[in-house]
């Protein structure tokens, strides 16, 4: 039961996004295709889970034991700038388009705060090494679903009569925080 409530607290309740904020940067820039968006929330999610079980294992493993636990953000910045790397090698041999398609922005989830910020709330609440895992793949899974949501009400905006002083980042800001404030109604569930 704990971590079906993990899940649900992850992707709804309290969406990294939509409720916390952080990811903000790749939620805006990436969100105006549907296909980027896929692409991203893909990437996201295969780092976030492997970044948070590499570095709960840091954690418990080498820095806790050494007494060293300061240097917890600075290792925990290494591994994810290492697991980012790795992505974008196997990206630009695998998925060419897609590649392209990221540009700036796959670089940038090096310092998508979503992935330190979810490697951190593990060792924060003390969870365990499977509760961890459970949590990154729910809080990727709450990431692509404000991603994806977001991308298909820019493409509908792109497609409807707008006033012009409102097209582009107005009224997509504007979009964004209605979709926080139905995210909102979630906070009743847990």
């Amino acid at each position: 039961m704990s971590y079906l409530l993990i899940c649900i607290t992850a992707i709804f309740v309290n969406n990294i996004v939509l409720s916390q904020f952080l990811g903000i940067c790749p939620f805006l820039g990436i969100s105006k295709k549907m296909d980027t968006a896929l692409g991203m929330s893909a990437a996201v999610a295969f780092v976030m889970v492997l970044a948070t079980l590499i570095t709960y294992l840091l954690q418990y493993y080498v820095l806790d034991p050494l007494g060293i636990g300061y240097l917890q953000t600075i290792g925990f910045i290494l591994v994810i700038a290492f697991l980012v790397q790795v992505v974008e090698i196997v990206l630009k041999k695998t998925a060419p388009t897609l590649y392209r398609a990221l540009g700036v922005f796959l670089p940038l989830i090096t310092t998508n705060c979503t992935i330190l910020g979810v490697a951190i709330m593990v060792i924060q609440k003390h969870y365990n090494l499977l509760e961890s895992v459970v949590f990154a793949i729910a809080t990727a899974i709450g990431f692509a679903l404000a991603l994806i949501l977001f991308a298909g009400i820019r493409e509908q905006l792109e497609l409807s009569d707008i006033p012009k002083a409102m097209k582009g980042t107005p009224i997509a800001l504007i979009a964004a925080g209605i979709l926080a404030m139905a995210f909102m109604g979630f906070s009743g569930i847990v």
